[in-house]
């Protein structure tokens, strides 16, 4: 038999061999764990939070008004100093020397100036007589001006070395504590530089940074709320002081000052750090997500992935968004609280995908079916 005629006969019996092989059921996919999470309500999420550290009021840097060695460093950062109190010294050698050489120059000065008054007194007693010219007794008083001038200046340039002699000790402006030390003992410093950094004891107030993008729904006067992160949950009224008229070249944020209450401010620390809760200008209270919870859904719109409590599939349900946040966004429609909404990986799940909610501890979360209204039976 010709060989073109087996082949028909071979194919057949190839697709059948393929046919069996393939038989076998597919395997079926296992269910994905997921992040997830409740969104978070009511008015806090037209709350925006901003961190921030507790700093003094009036806030110093103090510096020796002459250059020298730093011989002596009496106190330390953290340190409560006493209005008066000497912080440091500086070597005081060079400046003793110029108040002894300004003094020896006092001394001449005043000695010249005796000599000089006494020649002027016998000159005008001569003068009477007829004795001397008038001419001669007005170069007497004229030189006697001039001792009386040098005498002046010399004391001048006395009291100039003494102050200098005392600028070799740092004391304190006023009460407070040493928030931080910038130079150490055996170090040479030169005039103006900072030695010390000074908070004083009048006020508390928190340093925040506002972002460009809201600058404008803050003032000043406008009433916060302020948390310790070393006391969750426990907040401290106080008011926006101050807000710099410039933005930060590089951050792009406007530095602002919180003041506290009076009754607030024994119960913080400086250098703590808190946290300063706005209330957003003009926007009502809503649920908010997670940004990495927003996906786009198949007509472009913003959406979330909402676990279904019965089947544990993945359903994309669209939403209404605020204006976006630091890390979350409002949500205004589409969500209900007790939703369980996916919080990261969005973007590797699909809808309708089986998935294992868990919470961010890794443990299984049993979404529960929403309770019915009194009086009616799921």
């Amino acid at each position: 038999m010709p060989a073109n005629r087996f082949r028909p006969f071979l194919l057949l019996v190839l697709t059948a061999l393929l046919s069996a092989c393939g038989r076998g059921d597919a395997p079926q996919e296992a269910p994905r764990p997921v992040l997830v999470e409740h969104p978070a309500g009511g008015a806090d999420a037209a709350l925006a939070a901003y961190a921030g550290e507790v700093r003094a009021r009036e806030e110093s840097p103090l510096a020796f008004r002459i250059g020298g060695n730093l011989v002596r460093r009496h106190v330390d950062a953290g340190a409560a100093v006493r209005e008066g109190q000497v912080l440091a010294e500086l070597d005081p050698g060079d400046q003793r020397l110029q108040a002894q050489a300004a003094q020896a120059q006092l001394s001449a000065a005043e000695a010249e100036l005796s000599r000089a008054r006494a020649d002027r007194a016998r000159f005008e007693a001569l003068a009477k007589d007829k004795l001397v010219s008038q001419s001669a007794l007005d170069g007497q008083t004229a030189a006697w001006k001039a001792a009386e001038e040098q005498a002046r200046a010399a004391r001048a340039e006395l009291d100039v070395a003494r102050n200098q002699a005392a600028y070799s000790q740092l004391r304190a402006p006023r009460d407070g504590v040493i928030a931080s030390r910038q130079a150490e003992a055996g170090q040479v410093v030169a005039a103006g530089q900072a030695i010390f950094t000074l908070a004083g004891d009048a006020g508390r107030e928190v340093a925040i940074a506002l972002p460009e993008s809201r600058i404008r729904d803050f003032s000043v006067g406008q009433p916060v709320m302020v948390e310790l992160w070393s006391a969750p949950g426990q907040h401290l009224p106080g008011t926006i002081r101050e807000i710099a008229a410039a933005a930060d070249p590089q951050a792009r944020t406007y530095a602002a000052r919180v003041a506290l209450d009076e009754s607030a401010e024994s119960a913080v620390e400086l250098g703590q750090s808190a946290r300063v809760y706005v209330q957003r200008s003009g926007e009502r209270a809503a649920l908010s997500v997670p940004l990495s919870a927003l996906q786009r859904d198949a007509a472009g719109r913003h959406a979330v992935f909402v676990v279904d409590p019965a089947t544990h599939a993945l359903d994309s349900v669209p939403v209404e968004l605020g204006a976006f946040g630091e890390t979350r966004v409002p949500v205004l429609s589409g969500l209900e609280a007790g939703d369980w909404v996916v919080s990261a990986g969005g973007h590797l799940l699909r809808e309708g995908q089986e998935v294992v909610p868990v919470d961010r501890d890794n443990r299984p979360i049993e979404p529960q079916h929403p309770q019915p209204p009194a009086g009616q039976t799921p």
